[in-house]
């Protein structure tokens, strides 16, 4: 009730008022708390979007790795019991399989193949494989046989018979 009696507030529709100047409480946000507010959001906002597609590009290249080994894996089980390896991925059931980027999956027999021309190879320019290549062509989509290649870095690979499975850059 000592609210009604006080010259700095006035009733309205609403609720209580209070007069500017008058040196009561106000409540509310000033133009320059509203500002400060909005810069330390899009600062934050400009810090942690970097960091987050660097993990969705890193889930990426696990989840290849897990591809490539499961492939892989299958392509060596048809070889133990047709005796050859597939001359294609459709052989074994994955013709359809799309990488992390929306790309298919690459896989060379080398039964199928006149000299080393297309062989993954490293930096010596020896085959990185001694039956089969399997990749993907990870973010960038392209590649090139040598795996020192710059197309060929953000490859996710099959490497030695199966011992490395993994980025080329980190090979």
């Amino acid at each position: 009730m000592g609210n009604e009696r006080n010259p700095n507030r006035m009733r309205s529709k609403t609720g209580w008022l209070v007069r500017p100047g008058t040196g009561a409480a106000w409540y509310g946000f000033t133009l320059v708390e509203l500002v400060i507010t909005v810069a330390i959001i899009l600062t934050l906002t400009a810090i942690a979007i970097p960091n987050a597609a660097t993990m969705i590009e890193n889930a990426k290249v696990a989840r290849a790795v897990g591809d490539v080994h499961s492939i892989g894996t299958t392509i060596i089980g048809y070889q133990a019991v047709q005796s050859q390896f597939p001359n294609t991925l459709a052989d074994v059931g994955y013709g359809n399989q799309l990488d992390p980027w929306g790309k298919p999956y690459q896989y060379l027999n080398f039964a199928n193949v006149s000299g080393k021309g297309p062989m993954r190879k490293d930096r010596f320019l020896v085959p990185i494989n001694s039956a089969f290549d399997l990749y993907s062509m990870g973010q960038d989509g392209q590649s090139v046989p040598p795996l020192t290649a710059k197309a060929s870095q953000d490859d996710v690979i099959w490497e030695n018979d199966g011992s490395y499975i993994g980025l080329a850059s980190e090979y």
